[in-house]
């Protein structure tokens, strides 16, 4: 299915200022949410009053909707139609009955997506809830079955010589507006099966991957924590981690350490069955390493991401260690703990930014770089397309869902008042406004690959941050707003890496036989102990917390294109401040509009950008040694 991607977090404490796309292409991500009432802990205590919370009747108005079945029904019909129409005949049409084929199937795939985006939502308001997560596998169950009718479609069409293509495409106007999809679904020929197996692969899904994912969303969901003698979700007891009072950041850490430690043998369990599973499929499709069907997924070369991962591994001493041993020395320890790392600084200003202040400041900033982006951005407050509230139950961390064009995308943030939480709002916009813009292109071709996805949220959390750090005059904030800075870059570009340094050598042992749980986490300790260097003291209870972050589960390897996406915006936004690029606005708004159909290189060069140059990402690397640089010189 040709699911559109969401936009999730993979480490809310360590990146909490964003949310990225949690999907592979080709498949839709398994992080959405709902929730329609407030509940006692939506007050907004710490955000100035009550937090929004979205309203997906926009979609469907619930579970037990005439429409969602009614949706279904027509999908279902419609796909065997199509089916019996066009099973074993593609090579024989015409360039435009070609191109009618393919807007036939969009548009049974639309109806598809848009059952799922909303099942996905529900599932994710409440995953506490056996209810919703019921109505989700149901409903999965449901939609994969009708799709197996148009799998062939897919398949067909990668069988097809180029040279018969070409002379499709050459005989017709209406099949060239599809040939970016088309282009990216042959990028997966060489690794495609036999229909049988494709077929037997895909309807299995529903009790292979996805059941093992719905175990790991429910049980994380279910958790609570204990934290100083009280019972916290995940959410909540990794938000503590951040908090001012170092007794309290202890306690949480240590009761982090024990709920996911009583349960490391099921997470351990989760990880080496989906790593071994991984390796079998890639094994069929001959991919000839673990992470290259992500690259080929993301549509960039594997040698674009080994020289974006050398790149920032021989940058760790000049970024991550500098800083954290700067940070040691700001708050008087000799070594820094695990739960010292996302701690505040001692100049941070940590009063509560209530929620309405927090919507003035992000739509400000966009507004003073473009009217168009600010005017997109209001309909998600005008509008019940955004939950911010905390409740039990809700996914953690925050995310965009772009639903269907046909619809609009909804975001989802847990709003705790804090500064880096105004970012993340910031972030998660930008990812609104891309898939608003987007969009235009249709179902196929409004979908980009997670490298390009975080390109918008990058930015428009780069603008929210420039336009706070320019107006404010006092040095020591000022610094304390730039230390914020880097260590929201470190989490999304150092930490993301060691992320995928860790996946790496865990999938590349995985395939020598089963890892055990203290195995994983001596492979843990190894990446954290490259990445943040000598500051840190880790105590070995820190070897369970790779096991709560979701993309190692949902979508293995995602996490470097966090550290893509901000490298990318450093470089782009460096292009529009220097003013070198004429029109720039515009030409960015066009890359946001392009959607899909355009790849990196193409979307690059009105900006005189290069992602394939060696020197491309030591100039994003360049910009957060220029903070610490900065900071530095302020003195400690």
């Amino acid at each position: 299915m040709a699911y559109m991607q969401t936009v999730t977090r993979s480490d809310p404490i360590s990146v909490a200022p964003r949310s990225a796309v949690d999907s592979a292409a080709g498949g839709r991500s398994l992080r959405p949410l709902t929730g329609a009432t407030l509940s006692p802990l939506d007050s907004g205590a710490a955000s100035g009053g009550p937090l929004p919370v979205w309203d997906l009747s926009d979609l469907y108005r619930s579970p037990e909707d005439p429409a969602l079945g009614a949706d279904l029904d027509r999908a279902e019909a419609e796909a065997k139609a199509f089916s019996d129409q066009h099973a074993g005949r593609l090579a024989g049409l015409s360039g435009d009955a070609l191109a009618e084929a393919i807007t036939a199937y969009e548009r049974i795939e639309e109806r598809l997506g848009r059952a799922m985006s909303y099942g996905q939502l529900v599932f994710s308001g409440d995953a506490q809830d056996p209810a919703n997560g019921r109505f989700y596998q149901t409903l999965q169950e449901r939609v994969t079955a009708i799709s197996s009718h148009l799998l062939f479609f897919t398949l067909e069409l990668n069988r097809l010589e180029e040279a018969q293509l070409e002379e499709k495409f050459a005989a017709s106007q209406a099949l060239q507006r599809w040939r970016p999809w088309l282009r990216d679904l042959r990028v997966f020929r060489p690794h495609q099966l036999s229909d049988e197996l494709e077929k037997l692969l895909h309807e299995k899904e529903v009790t292979g991957r996805s059941a093992w994912n719905r175990l790991f969303d429910e049980t994380i969901a279910g958790m609570t924590v204990p934290v100083a003698g009280e019972e916290l979700t995940v959410s909540a007891a990794l938000n503590k981690l951040s908090d001012r009072d170092r007794k309290v950041r202890e306690a949480a850490a240590k009761g982090i350490s024990e709920a996911f430690g009583s349960r490391i043998r099921l997470f351990s369990l989760i990880t080496n069955v989906l790593a071994k599973d991984k390796e079998i499929i890639d094994t069929w499709r001959r991919y000839p390493r673990p992470t290259s069907a992500r690259n080929r997924a993301n549509m960039v070369e594997d040698d674009v991401v080994d020289a974006l991962v050398k790149a920032v591994v021989e940058s760790y001493p000049r970024l991550s260690h500098r800083y954290y041993l700067m940070k040691a020395k700001w708050l008087g320890l000799e070594k820094l703990q695990h739960w010292d790392r996302n701690a505040p600084l001692p100049d941070e200003d940590d009063k509560p930014i209530p929620w309405p202040e927090a919507v003035d400041r992000v739509l400000q900033s966009y507004g003073a770089f473009s009217h168009e982006m600010a005017e997109i951005g209001r309909r998600f407050f005008d509008r019940p397309w955004i939950d911010a509230a905390l409740r039990p139950g809700k996914a953690s961390g925050a995310f965009a869902h772009p639903t269907v064009p046909s619809v609009h995308p909804y975001l989802l943030l847990n709003y705790h008042g804090k500064s880096r939480d105004v970012m993340t709002l910031a972030h998660e916009l930008g990812h609104g406004v891309h898939q608003v813009l987007a969009g235009k292109q249709g179902y196929l071709l409004s979908g980009t690959p997670l490298t390009l996805a975080e390109t918008a949220s990058v930015f428009g959390e780069m603008l929210t941050f420039r336009a706070l750090l320019d107006a404010e005059a006092d040095p020591k904030r000022r610094r304390a707003m730039l230390a914020g800075k880097v260590e929201d870059m470190l989490n999304t570009v150092v930490r993301q890496i060691a992320f995928y340094r860790f996946e790496t050598l865990l999938h590349d042992e995985r395939r020598k036989g089963e890892l055990s749980h203290e195995r994983i986490a001596e492979l843990w300790m190894q990446v954290q102990t490259e990445s943040l260097g000598p500051a840190f003291e880790f105590t070995p209870d820190y070897g369970v917390y790779w096991s709560y972050i979701p993309h190692f589960i949902h979508t293995p390897f995602y996490v470097y294109a966090y550290a893509f996406g901000d490298c990318l915006v450093n470089a782009l936004y460096g292009v529009y401040r220097d003013g070198t690029v004429p029109d720039f606005q515009r030409k960015y708004l066009d890359m946001l509009r392009a959607g899909g159909t355009l790849r990196h290189k193409e979307l690059l060069a009105p900006f005189g950008l290069d992602a394939s140059d060696p020197n491309f990402w030591k100039k994003g690397l360049d910009v957060i040694a220029g903070f610490i640089d900065e900071i530095e010189a302020t003195g400690v």
